[in-house]
């Protein structure tokens, strides 16, 4: 009977590869994660507007903001191998579905309260969508020269998708009231879900073994505490506060307990044997550097653009635009690339690219340097999307098929922890180099001195209480502080690209492509599989 659930399992994924019109699956595919990047950041240029109007108090404002990529990365992996067992397509499905709700449900929320349920609903239906796409994406494309193109593609709307939220956010905010940021998701998804049902292939795993509940709610609340206590120190809360401790270990614990309960099991819910494979070790291994040395640095640069530079968030976001053109550009050409270099050397020039950039930046100081900075960001965004191109490509293709939705999930959750793990620590390294110079300001209160030494932003503040020479002082001593700790950091993020680059040499030299032939089932294979399903 098993074997009899594994060929009709097998037919059903080489019916969906061969079957279905796989250029336009890929658009319904970006689409879908168009929607769910654009979500991550639109919200970002509203607090202001929610804060204003719902009045919330600062733990939940931090919860708005924070709650939906908290819930999205918890969840990646519980339903990436849902999909694997349910259906891929069934899977996204729900999550468009929910993800349109939710939508409204935030749109119009009348408290602070209902717009964090409805946030952490987003991010329960984000969590069903992303990996669904990438799993999708792997069995519909499956000669690897294509779904190496695919992939580029793909990897190009989501960094339009992130650089478009904020963008999109502040235009809905001239024209309408905060809530249109979310609005604007439902007629997309009314769009999406029918044509999804229409156009996308359904796709399941080998079928064998009953899905390991026990083990996805443990990876869930896992990664929630683990992320939870990451995220907490990269805002700043002490290292050793119980509520930053208590997550991290817990999470950390039920973590450890979820691969003791993989490795046991004859059927898993994820193979760790995939991480026995250099190339797909490596790779995870690469994404969580790269999303570290990135994150943090763009949210030192948004704040270094603002508030040591003057300019407006609009204006903050049209220079940042330059690395998301140079990004959607290398992921265009990553295809051609992948099989020009091969894994080892594109993934190793992206970092040692993206490095050389990060390098420049140390440049730029307390005045504008325009030509440095546009430099500067088409290189890092160049290089970056270059280096994750290869690694999500290379993790993907050496994943077994029947795994493709848990493999996605764990490229998905390595994305979400590199980008937590790279606030929480150059953000620590960011206060550490920053501090120090406003220990004792000539001319200025120690007290003063002590509330600016939190953050630039705080010391504008209270140098605009002090007024005169003193508030001058200090002003201009946080911003040399400042520039200062940029440096510094710059100069760490630099030497974590380099440590990438060294352990992108265990890739593979060549791209090893399988045979382009999708093999048709049979006339009669195809009756029967129809008789059962």
């Amino acid at each position: 009977m098993s074997g009899t659930t594994t060929a009709a399992a097998a037919l059903r994924r080489r019916a969906a590869g061969a079957g279905a019109n796989r250029w336009v699956v890929l658009v319904v595919l970006c689409v879908s994660l168009l929607l769910v990047a654009v979500d991550a950041t639109v919200l970002h240029v509203a607090v202001p507007a929610v804060t204003e109007d719902l009045r919330p108090g600062a733990i939940e404002l931090l919860w708005i903001v924070d709650i939906y990529p908290l819930v999205c990365a918890s969840l990646l992996i519980l339903f990436g191998t849902l999909g694997d067992k349910v259906g891929r397509r069934r899977v996204l499905l729900l999550g468009y579905a929910l993800f349109g709700v939710a939508s409204a449900v935030a749109a119009f929320a009348p408290d602070a309260r209902t717009l964090i349920v409805a946030r952490a609903l987003l991010g329960v239906g984000g969590a069903m969508i992303m990996p669904a796409t990438l799993s999708i994406l792997r069995q519909v494309f499956p000669d690897r020269r294509e779904r190496a193109l695919a992939i580029g593609i793909w990897s190009a709307v989501a960094a339009v998708g992130a650089a478009v939220g904020p963008l999109l956010g502040g235009f809905l905010l001239e024209h309408f009231w905060w809530g249109s940021v979310f609005l604007v998701n439902i007629p997309l998804m009314l769009v999406s879900l029918p044509v999804g049902r229409l156009l996308l292939p359904e796709s399941t795993g080998d079928g064998r073994g009953p899905w390991d509940v026990v083990g996805a709610l443990m990876a869930a609340l896992g990664l929630f505490g683990v992320v939870l206590g990451v995220k907490r120190l990269g805002g700043g809360e002490p290292a050793g506060s119980v509520f930053t401790v208590l997550p991290l270990v817990a999470g950390a614990v039920l973590l450890v307990l979820f691969v003791r309960r993989q490795r046991r099991r004859t059927h898993p819910l994820v193979d760790l044997r995939m991480f026995g494979r250099p190339a797909f070790s490596t790779s995870v291994g690469c994404i969580v550097l790269a999303m570290l040395a990135l994150v943090g640095l763009e949210l030192i640069a948004a704040q270094y653009l603002q508030l040591v530079l003057g300019l407006s968030p609009l204006e903050t976001g049209l220079r940042l635009l330059p690395l998301t053109i140079a990004a959607m550009a290398a992921g265009l050409a990553g295809a051609r690339m992948l099989r020009r270099f091969g894994p080892r050397r594109m993934v190793c020039v992206g970092f040692c690219l993206t490095a050389v950039a990060v390098l420049l930046m140390t440049g730029m100081g307390a005045s504008d340097n325009t030509g440095l900075m546009l430099t500067g960001f088409v290189l890092l965004g160049f290089g970056l999307e270059t280096t994750l191109f290869g690694a999500y490509e290379s993790m993907l293709s050496e994943a077994p098929a029947e795994q493709a939705g848990g493999a996605a999930a764990i490229g998905e959750t390595s994305y979400q922890l590199g980008a937590g793990i790279g606030i929480a620590l150059l953000g620590t390294v960011m206060n550490a180099a920053y501090a120090p110079g406003l220990a004792s300001v000539p001319g200025v209160p120690a007290p003063a001195s002590r509330s600016a030494s939190h953050s630039l932003g705080e010391a504008y503040e209270v140098a605009g209480q002090l007024g005169g020479s003193a508030g001058d002082v200090l002003r201009r001593t946080a911003r040399e502080c400042f520039v200062h700790g940029l440096h510094v950091t710059l100069l760490v993020s630099a030497g974590l690209l380099l440590m990438g680059a060294v352990m992108a040499l265990r890739l593979p030299r060549v791209m090893q492509c399988e045979s382009a032939t999708v093999e048709l089932p049979a006339p009669r294979e195809v009756a029967e599989s129809r008789v059962s399903a």
